[in-house]
């Protein structure tokens, strides 16, 4: 009836169409509009690993500016009337974490601090020097991951690789053109057959990767300890030191670039080349998609015809000479006056960081190999500010843990989740909710 008081609902209808919501779905034939293609791309590339990379790295080094700082003596002294004149403090605070990371830099880059071109360039070039050992024994990690094996053997790879060149090569007078190439080819052969023994034990018997490369390194320290002690063997003459003899002078690397960049040499161009190589072998070749099978799923490459235990064994080998290939940098380069039983320097151990860093891919390795080799090189830098070294460690380790936690990272930028974040989540409230109920 037209008396009839209007409700609520129905003043609702006698409103204009402009200001009613329009309905949208697939029950009423209009389907909500996808997203735009741009908010789309910025939210894949926002979730992608090259991002979370950079963000690690940008917070490792947040929290390493705040152990400068808590280091720093004159924060210190500062802080001890901060109430009475806090701007000292935070002066004091800036000009800490800058001027460490300015040494950083210099020491690692570029010198600005230099009278001429080829003096502020050498940083750079000691950067890659550093870098070259890393980069070959983090490739040798990064393929066993790919292959499904947890490498930690690499340390004991070089330091295998190391003695075995040195007993094959160093009593040899050859010329460079046959003795330089023999004593890599060498150290190569000792680092994949230390590995191979890996492979083939995890074949055989089924042991675990982890146990058998973490015994082997033992056994592969305390075998060239005693080789380097034993006359005869690879003790230098005229000593009774742990120390080898010096590498041939044809048995070393030229200098890449001269001698004002001592740490630069073709060892460098070497690594770049094997990084090439181990690309298209994982990538592009038949045995590399074996590998990649079985690391993703073995008894489904197994059920495809794969031999896993093969794949195990050449995965072993491959890395265990990309091992040998880091060791022979450090004798055939940066140690030449002989060596001991720390020739390998950390760097076994590293290359697993650099492994992760470089989400097992050759050049994401490549790239995490220069960027800890800069951190190595620019640490001796920060030392002469009066910075401790143990910083830029702690700086490694917080970039591994970072990028180790991905979601950590999301909720400290407010980055978008991921599918699986967001599927985890609402399992996770709709078992709360069943609980409740």
């Amino acid at each position: 009836m037209s008396g009839t008081t209007p409700g609520a609902g129905d003043g609702a209808r006698n409103e204009p169409n402009e200001q009613l919501p329009h309905a949208s779905g697939p029950l009423t034939g209009h389907e909500v509009p996808a997203a735009p293609r741009t908010n789309v791309f910025i939210k894949e590339l926002l979730r992608g690993s090259a991002v979370t990379t950079a963000l690690a790295i940008v917070l490792a080094l947040i929290a390493g500016g705040v152990l400068i700082a808590i280091t720093n003596e004159d924060v210190q002294a500062a802080s001890g009337y901060f109430f009475a004149r806090p701007v000292d403090t935070l002066i004091a605070i800036w000009d800490a974490v800058v001027n460490g990371y300015a040494a950083l830099f210099r020491g690692s880059v570029f010198n600005v601090n230099a009278d001429d071109f080829l003096t502020q360039i050498r940083p750079f070039t000691n950067t890659l020097g550093f870098a070259a050992p890393l980069i070959a024994a983090g490739l040798g990690v990064a393929l066993a991951f790919r292959a499904g094996l947890f490498n930690i053997g690499a340390r004991g790879q070089m330091l295998v690789a190391a003695g075995f060149a040195a007993l094959v090569t160093f009593n040899v007078d050859l010329p460079m053109a046959l003795h330089l190439p023999l004593t890599l080819a060498a150290g190569i052969v000792g680092g994949a057959l230390w590995g191979g023994i890996v492979g083939l034990l995890k074949a055989r018997t089924g042991a675990h990767e982890v146990i058998l490369t973490i015994m082997l390194n033992y056994i592969a320290y305390y075998l060239l300890v005693w080789m380097i002690r034993t006359p005869g063997l690879l003790q230098k003459e005229g000593t009774n030191q742990p120390i080898s003899e010096a590498t041939p002078e044809s048995a070393q690397f030229p200098q890449l670039l001269g001698p004002q960049f001592p740490l630069l040499d073709w060892g460098f161009v070497i690594v770049v080349l094997a990084t090439a190589i181990t690309w298209w072998v994982i990538e592009r070749s038949s045995l590399g998609l074996r590998m990649r099978a079985v690391g993703e799923n073995p008894h489904a490459a197994r059920a495809a015809g794969i031999s896993v235990d093969r794949i195990y064994v050449y995965a072993m080998l491959f890395a265990g000479g990309l091992a040998g290939l880091a060791a022979m940098n450090q004798i055939q380069g940066s140690v030449t006056t002989g060596f001991s039983g720390s020739i390998d320097a950390g760097i076994g151990f590293d290359a697993i960081t650099v492994a992760l860093l470089g989400r097992s891919r050759p050049w994401g390795v490549f790239a995490a190999g220069i960027l800890f080799g800069a951190l190595k090189a620019g640490s001796f830098g920060m030392q002469a500010q009066g910075i401790p070294v143990d910083i830029v460690l702690v700086v490694q380790a917080l970039i591994v843990l970072f990028i180790a936690a991905p979601p950590l990272l999301r909720t400290v930028f407010f980055l978008p989740k991921s599918d699986a974040e967001k599927a985890a989540k609402a399992r996770a409230k709709a078992a709360k909710k069943a609980v409740a109920a």
